[in-house]
């Protein structure tokens, strides 16, 4: 099973996209954010975005200066057992699909708050989560791809970019069938 990533890859990368758009770093953007005397996130927001600071490394200076929720402090494994932790036999589904997507090709998995993750070199292809206590849904960003037969409409689970899910209740609804989809889905997003 590949190893899981939690929210630090991703604060670390933000830092990274922040100093390579602006030149300067996270210290430096605290500083200019503490001497600008802005005191509310919105207005925080719009000083940025006329500084051209958007995005991924808008949202780690307003967390700089705002503070960090608290599911980013937690490990990986904290964030994946939160979110098993009321559903125990769903978990073999999770590490079933894990275990089938490293043998896809280069990827990471970064456990989120409410889902766990699966990134290609390019960008996200899939999330895994556990929606409800008796299913966990595996969201497959295939463009072009309207929900039909097995794949369903991904409405709830709060990305756009997810466009079809597939319902899955125990690790044995995993054929290959599902596994087609998620090799679609990681080949359309590389």
């Amino acid at each position: 099973m590949p190893e899981l990533k939690s929210w630090r890859e991703m604060v670390d990368w933000s830092a990274g996209l922040l100093r390579r758009s602006t030149g300067e770093g996270v210290p430096e953007w605290n500083r200019r954010v503490l001497e600008s005397g802005i005191d509310t996130e919105v207005e925080l927001r719009s000083w940025l975005k006329e500084r051209e600071v958007t995005g991924y490394a808008q949202m780690l200076l307003l967390m700089e200066r705002f503070g960090y929720p608290e599911f980013m402090a937690a490990s990986s494994d904290e964030l994946v057992d939160r979110q098993y932790a009321d559903r125990p036999e769903l978990r073999p589904i999770l590490e079933r699909l894990l275990a089938e997507a490293a043998l896809l090709g280069p990827m990471r998995v970064q456990a989120r708050k409410t889902y766990v993750a699966l990134v290609s070199p390019r960008r996200t292809f899939a999330i895994v989560k556990a929606t409800t206590r008796a299913r966990v849904d595996l969201g497959l960003r295939l463009a072009g791809h309207e929900p039909t037969g097995r794949l369903e409409g991904a409405y709830s689970l709060g990305n756009n970019a997810i466009t079809v899910r597939i319902p899955i209740a125990s690790a044995d609804d995993i054929d290959d069938e599902t596994l087609a989809w998620l090799r679609d889905a990681y080949t359309g997003n590389l």
